[in-house]
């Protein structure tokens, strides 16, 4: 089951991680590429205005990509497989890499654009459908843990990106076209692994009605002498399908048995892109400048920030299962208004006295950690739990959608909010965090150690009234 995990996360949410993470390194270097390119065709200066408008492009159509990856990697996941549909995405992986890496040496900046967005694609397939794979697999007292997964990948890809985007290592000037082509390394280490581990399970029978090939899976999964009580598990969901076919998005909209599930997979995931960490990361690079720490060392204490969140990440895996999602969760957000608090007034008495910039930067590091111990892991774990087998796929299709969509559009205004209210724009995000907590505190009951029609039943009661 571990190296199951490791074998799906290493081409899933790690290349999202990283891709986020290596575009920041070489801004400097695509900028007098795309100046030398333009001037070297046109035999004109690129306007400023233009250079920046082609930045912003190569910077923001990776979330363009994501959006479309998360509205077919549910249909992929559908029709060949969990883990087929993961194999067929590094397909995807290896062909943006290398448009990536040739834009440079043909001169072709188009390239470069055309790399980000099919790496989007990937990235989109990849946190929609590891998370599929990892939630199927895995039986239910370890499930929280082993969810985790696709967090603990993706905040090392994050790390890894920002370790490889180093000056030292591929962040030079002569190495960038090599930075972002080397994704290709973790879709070809998928490639090697992936294909010795069996198909889902849960896929195999409910959704193939493959039982010699469920029991199979179940056996490598668990063991020969454990594998029955999850083949039961599965045989009664399987029962109580009773043969129905997976649901397209547009379906569960219209399914008044899935709708508390949905709008809290569409709180849930808003409130993870909207919660303030990208606020977080935006303000990182002034605080530790202004707690006198010199521009050439600053990419050395981002690490630091990286760090946190795979410590969270991995602390979040072994406590998931002991104490709980809701608590774990609603925790983080409380945390996260608390920190949200003392940023805003350490950023509004930032020059009074000399120690408070060290208070914004203890802030900013204990943000990371309270995001990662709640919002950053337990999102997608929970989209897992809080659907059956025919309508899982579609939720996190919409579930993916609704984060690419939020990804973007924070992305678009957040410049605009913090010019208009500066430091205090972390008011907006601690109001929003309340509300997400509130929200998860008074809807969605405690998930651990049930099956996932356990769950369904608990959700019936706010779907259809208490007395049904």
């Amino acid at each position: 089951l571990f190296l199951a995990v490791c074998a799906v996360g290493i081409g899933g949410t790690f290349q999202y991680g990283y891709n986020v993470s290596i575009i920041n390194a070489p801004t400097q270097h695509i900028h007098k590429f795309l100046n030398e390119t333009w001037t070297s065709r046109y035999h004109k200066e690129l306007n400023p205005d233009l250079l920046t408008f082609l930045w912003s492009v190569i910077a923001s159509i990776f979330s363009l990509g994501g959006l479309c990856g998360a509205l077919i990697g549910g249909s992929m996941a559908i029709r060949l497989g969990r883990k087929g549909a993961l194999l067929m995405n590094n397909i995807i992986a290896i062909l943006a890499s290398v448009l990536m890496g040739i834009s440079f040496p043909t001169g072709l900046f188009e390239l470069l654009i055309a790399g980000r967005f099919l790496i989007g694609i990937n990235s989109g397939i990849g946190i929609c459908v590891q998370p599929l794979y990892i939630g199927e697999v895995a039986p239910k007292h370890l499930r929280g843990g082993l969810a985790m997964g696709t967090s603990i990948f993706l905040t090392g890809g994050i790390l890894t990106g920002q370790i490889i985007g180093l000056r030292e290592l591929l962040g030079g000037e002569k190495y960038w076209p090599l930075l972002l082509s080397s994704s290709c390394f973790p879709a070809f280490v998928q490639l090697l692994f992936l294909p010795w581990f069996p198909e889902s399970p849960r896929f195999l029978l409910i959704d193939r009605g493959d039982e010699l090939s469920c029991a199979k899976a179940l056996k490598r999964f668990h063991g020969s002498s454990e594998y029955r009580r999850e083949m039961e598990d599965i045989q009664r969901e399987c029962f109580a399908l009773d043969g129905e076919k997976p649901k397209k998005p547009w379906q569960l909209f219209s399914d008044r048995g899935v709708r508390w599930q949905l709008i809290t997979v569409i709180v849930m995931t808003m409130g993870q892109q909207l919660s303030g960490i990208n606020a977080i990361y935006f303000y990182a690079t002034y605080i530790f400048e202004q707690a006198g720490i010199s521009a050439e060392k600053i990419p050395y204490v981002t690490l630091g920030t990286g760090a946190c969140e795979c410590l969270t990440a991995l602390s979040c895996g072994l406590l998931i299962d002991y104490v709980g999602r809701r608590y774990l969760i609603i925790g983080g957000y409380l945390l996260m208004i608390l920190w949200c608090t003392v940023l805003t007034f350490s950023l509004t008495y930032q020059d009074l006295y000399s120690w408070v910039p060290y208070v914004s930067m203890m802030s900013i590091f204990a943000f990371i950690l309270s995001f990662g111990l709640g919002p950053g892991g337990i999102t997608n774990t929970l989209i897992a739990e809080l659907f059956v087998q025919s309508s899982r796929p579609a939720a996190y299709m919409i579930g993916g959608t609704v984060s690419w969509i939020s990804f973007f559009t924070i992305g678009m205004l957040f410049p605009f909010i913090v010019n208009g209210l500066k430091q205090y724009c972390f008011l907006v995000f601690l109001l929003e965090c309340s509300f997400v907590a509130a929200f998860i505190f008074l809807i969605i009951p405690e998930t651990k150690n049930k099956s996932f029609l356990d769950i369904k039943k608990e959700f019936h009661k706010l779907n259809f009234g208490r007395n049904i």
